[in-house]
């Protein structure tokens, strides 16, 4: 099945290019461990979902790219030709020539209704070249005003449009301070209207992909670039085929299906994150050597204690005793956060996947207790290696990860709705104080329902 993937304003566009490079370099590398016949029906089923064939042979990504500024699109439309490797389809895009200011409003009340016919009549076209749609993947951040003002409206509109397709938003967390002085609106507006018409939202946090390039990857000066490709990996490392069942003789043809039945047994718990390991600059490789146990010991740790890098991981935090609502700890001056989960899907790419013992993940202490621990986890493997790593494990967690920025967001921007600082911007676009109370209170009923499990 395919996914048809839109990316929605600077931000989505620029991530969407690294995606669609990272998994266009994955699926044309061979892997000397995998016969002939495995690395094509793993080409194969790569290109099924993200591209499709042109009469000029060079794959073109399943995409719609949308921005209401010019000048990003038309970058990442020559970047991405000049490649050789994989292109965009040059009428899979729309653009105009005024942005949204920052302000979620504009993009949701006027640009989305506004352009709402010509920028879904794009993705009705790029559905109908899929032999079977499988979904729509969205990227965009959280913070600005294309991104998710436009983002949360068109995700609307797909959710109309296609109402048996699954919808995955990719939401880019914006850093903890001085992006935009509005962002904690701009992010509750958007979160709390995505809630209602996607099926998943699969976050990543500005800061702690900037960790990642920082500390994992050494990078001095760190660019956008940089923190793109990082997640762009991540991403790739789930998205790429797998053997969903175990000894499976075919590639999963519905990856986004196959996530949400994996990840979102209930519609109020829909927020997933992601951690991969192991993660380094490509020359470190050569000189590294990784054991299944030690990789898999450590992402459960990263898992429990809810550390976003292998760097730096809390080794204290265990898991609650059995029959005990609180984490066991031997410190007594502090209670350890210990992450609770609904549910978990470890993905491993790379030499003996299969002898790989997962029983550490299957423990029921990690999960709440409304669900059967045996429904709570899944594991997906391929015997081939992703991005030059021998072996890589990515864990995929639907857990309360997120409460702590989700919980900050709600509160900076409850206070500055109680000073009524700003809200003049947004009323004047349509957006009334209503829309923002019931916008709190639907995020304040998610962080009760993560905090409670």
């Amino acid at each position: 099945m395919s996914i048809v993937t839109v990316q929605l304003g600077q931000c989505g566009n620029q991530i969407g290019h690294e995606v669609f490079n990272a998994i266009c370099s994955d699926a044309h590398g061979t892997h000397g461990l995998c016969s002939k016949k495995e690395n094509e029906s793993y080409h194969d089923a790569c290109k099924e979902r993200f591209f499709s064939e042109e009469e000029s042979e060079v794959p073109v990504a399943r995409a719609v790219l949308v921005d209401m500024e010019p000048k990003v699109i038309s970058q990442t439309l020559s970047i991405a030709a000049r490649s050789g490797c994989w292109k965009y389809d040059d009428r899979s895009h729309f653009c105009q020539k005024q942005g949204s200011g920052n302000n979620w409003a504009n993009g949701y009340s006027v640009h989305g209704p506004r352009h709402k016919e010509v920028i879904m009549n794009l993705v009705q076209k790029e559905a109908e070249k899929c032999d079977r749609l499988g979904g729509f993947f969205t990227i965009m951040s959280m913070a600005g005003g294309t991104g998710s003002g436009l983002g949360a409206f068109v995700t609307q509109c797909l959710r109309d449009a296609f109402p048996t397709s699954f919808i995955l938003n990719h939401v880019i967390w914006p850093y903890g301070t001085g992006e935009v002085i509005v962002q904690n609106y701009n992010s509750v507006l958007t979160l709390s209207h995505l809630y209602q018409s996607s099926d998943a939202l699969l976050v990543h946090e500005n800061d702690v992909i900037h960790k990642i390039c920082a500390q994992l990857m050494n990078i001095k000066q760190i660019s956008f670039r940089d923190v793109n490709q990082v997640i762009a990996h991540q991403l790739g490392s789930v998205f790429q085929p797998t053997y969903t069942a175990e000894g499976g003789l075919h590639y999963s043809r519905n990856p986004l299906g196959d996530l949400m039945e994996t990840l979102v047994p209930h519609p109020e718990f829909k927020i997933l994150g992601l951690r991969n390991i192991p993660q380094m600059p490509e020359n470190s490789l050569a000189y590294s050597t990784f054991s299944w146990p030690g990789l898999i010991k450590h992402l459960r740790q990263m898992l429990i204690a809810n550390a976003k890098m292998e760097e730096g991981i809390d080794w204290q935090v265990r898991p609650p005793r059995s029959g005990s609502s609180m984490p066991s700890s031997h410190s007594t001056d502090k209670p350890l956060h210990f992450n609770t989960s609904i549910a978990n899907l470890v993905i491993l790419r790379g030499k003996d996947v299969h002898s790989v013992d997962l029983g550490s993940f299957r423990d029921p202490s990690l999960y709440t207790s409304w669900l059967n621990p045996q429904d709570a986890f899944n594991a997906w493997k391929t015997p081939r290696a992703f991005n030059k790593y021998e072996k890589s494990a990515a864990l995929v967690s639907n857990s309360q990860f997120l409460l702590k920025p989700l919980d900050n967001v709600v509160g900076k921007a409850w206070n500055m709705f109680a000073s009524k600082a700003y809200i003049h911007q947004y009323t004047k676009f349509g957006i009334e104080e209503e829309d923002f109370l019931d916008s709190f209170t639907a995020l304040e009923q998610v962080i009760s329902s993560y905090t409670i499990l």
